[in-house]
């Protein structure tokens, strides 16, 4: 696995030296979009509308649209010198029981693995969480931003969910139609939780597999097998446009007597 983050899990004066991980990955059936007529993949530039021209990474900045149009920048030291403080901790703040957050908080999920030195830690924080039953909430830094997140236990493992913070949960007020008047019936809501005790098993995630991901790979398989294939028709003569158009670039310099010396370039 690539380890994501390093920096150590703190909770009183106890620290605990981690690496982090992803403990999920996305499995979807990636596909690049092709020009119709000639099966080329098609190519996205960064260009300012402004100055009509591509635009490096170098020449690029963050900027906050506090008004219409209107921006502060914020460059990369104004940003290091913010979340300076905790980019290397999880900072432990408080202990709570599972039960108490609800689903609609979590986001992402990263398991957190001990370094050589911190084993034992490791496996005390691990353990005492285990055996009082209890997650910890905390705060960290990850990608510039402040997260909120909570720590637990699983099959051993110290694991990492970020959190939402509240204001970014949606009120469930704005949905419609959740107070009109529908009441079911007693028979109803009898024959619903005899459906439901029906269908009550243990949660087997095993058992539960993506359908339409597997038809879609069966379907390009079929493709590939019966040799439905696209094949970017001008991949040669494009290579030799780039050539001529090298040469033509070449010789216009050759041509061309410069006015002023060129400038260097910045590098990064």
């Amino acid at each position: 696995m690539h380890t994501m983050w390093k920096g150590s899990i703190s909770f009183g004066l106890v620290n605990v030296p981690v690496r982090m991980f992803a403990a999920t990955e996305s499995k979807d059936v990636k596909f690049r979009y092709l020009h119709k007529a000639c099966k080329t993949p098609i190519e996205y530039q960064r260009t300012c509308p402004t100055c009509n021209r591509p635009v490096p990474w170098e020449e690029i900045v963050r900027g906050f649209e506090y008004e219409p149009n209107r921006f502060v920048v914020l460059d990369e030291e104004d940003l290091q010198a913010v979340k300076k403080a905790r980019s290397q901790t999880i900072d432990i703040v408080d202990f709570v029981e599972l039960t108490e957050i609800d689903p609609v908080y979590y986001d992402r999920t990263y398991y957190l693995a001990p370094e050589a030195s911190g084993v034992k830690a490791y496996r005390l924080l691990e353990r005492a969480m285990r055996e009082t039953g209890k997650i910890a909430i905390a705060r960290t830094v990850l990608r510039n931003r402040e997260t909120l997140a909570c720590v637990r236990v699983h099959e051993g493992v110290i694991l990492m969910e970020t959190l939402f913070w509240p204001d970014e949960v949606r009120s469930t007020e704005e949905l419609p139609n959740l107070h009109a008047e529908a009441a079911p019936s007693d028979r109803e809501v009898e024959m619903a939780v005899t459906l439901v005790n029906q269908l009550s098993t243990r949660f087997e995630p095993e058992k539960y597999v993506d359908e339409h991901r597997n038809e879609v790979m069966a379907l390009i398989e079929r493709k590939i097998a019966n040799e439905e294939v696209a094949q970017p028709a001008a991949a040669t003569r494009r290579a030799e446009n780039i050539v001529d158009l090298m040469e033509a670039l070449q010789e216009s310099i050759r041509q061309t007597k410069p006015k002023r010396p060129a400038r260097k370039k910045k590098t990064s």
